[in-house]
């Protein structure tokens, strides 16, 4: 009995979190959006200031699901509200943002380098 009930409350590591090859399409389509908007440092601070609440975010999306998917077809809206259940996922999103920026920054500064 000792040994069923000593993992029945735990709560997997956030650095053990590895999304779905569907769920890394759509996170990073999201993420574009952000660099693409220069909105990193808003949503940067957003996703550390809810990150307790990430799971209750995700059961509002489910929530709301039914009236979304009649606008927005496709399957893009529950593979994300499942990314957000998981522990480690605004880790995930805040160090993709970040990678998806730098990126963004040096193909800038070569292309402009290549300007001149």
């Amino acid at each position: 009995m000792k040994d069923k009930l000593k993992h029945a409350f735990y709560i997997g590591k956030s650095e053990d979190f590895d999304p779905t090859e569907e769920q890394k399409i759509i996170v990073d389509k999201v993420c574009h959006e952000v660099v693409k908007r220069h909105m990193v440092l808003p949503a940067t601070v957003l996703l550390e200031t809810f990150r307790p609440l990430n799971y209750i975010g995700s059961q509002i999306m489910n929530f709301f699901q039914p009236m979304v998917t009649a606008v927005l077809p496709g399957d893009g809206y529950n593979d994300f509200s499942q990314f957000l259940e998981q522990r480690g996922s605004v880790d995930y999103l805040c160090r993709r943002i970040n990678e998806i920026e730098d990126d963004s920054q040096i193909s800038s500064k070569d292309s402009s380098i290549s300007d001149i």
